[in-house]
């Protein structure tokens, strides 16, 4: 397993989940949620949730296949966000396939017995861990990096 943190991030319509690992990619945590609508195209408020991007070895954007693998809208806008965000930082942004992580987020919710209604913030940094857990055991498995660059995904799907 490399060292170095990872962020990983959960796209939604509405907010942003953000979760983080350690230095030894052992341990996912949840960082923040931002209002999708506050966020802009700088990206300020999701720079100043990370702290310093410098510090990162990579960012992994979830991308919300169908269950059939295919691509949707929701897809289509995790990309445009990860293209966004890979014009503004110098680390790798890959994409992560997501299916099933906010189920997966709100079936943990629902075990510490938070509503959903009062637990939609950490439903996205809940997504957020899944995704970075996903991508955690992706490269213990395999010894590869995971997820598709932007420069793969665009490569398969032009």
């Amino acid at each position: 397993m490399r060292s170095g943190r990872r962020l990983a991030i959960d796209v939604g319509k509405a907010r942003v989940g953000l979760a983080i690992s350690d230095q030894h990619a052992i341990l996912a945590s949840p960082l923040a949620t931002i209002d999708r609508n506050q966020l802009g195209t700088d990206f300020g408020d999701l720079f100043e949730a990370i702290s310093d991007p410098t510090n990162l070895l990579e960012i992994y954007v979830g991308l919300p296949l169908n269950m059939k693998g295919n691509s949707t809208q929701s897809t289509e806008d995790a990309v445009e966000f990860a293209k966004i965000l890979g014009d503004l930082v110098s680390v790798p942004v890959l994409l992560v396939d997501e299916r099933l992580t906010t189920a997966i987020s709100n079936r943990q919710l629902q075990n510490v017995s938070k509503s959903q209604k009062d637990a939609r913030s950490t439903i996205d940094q809940m997504a957020a861990v899944a995704i970075l857990e996903y991508a955690f055991l992706v490269e213990r498995n395999s010894g590869a990096r995971p997820g598709l660059s932007l420069e793969e995904w665009s490569a398969a799907n032009d």
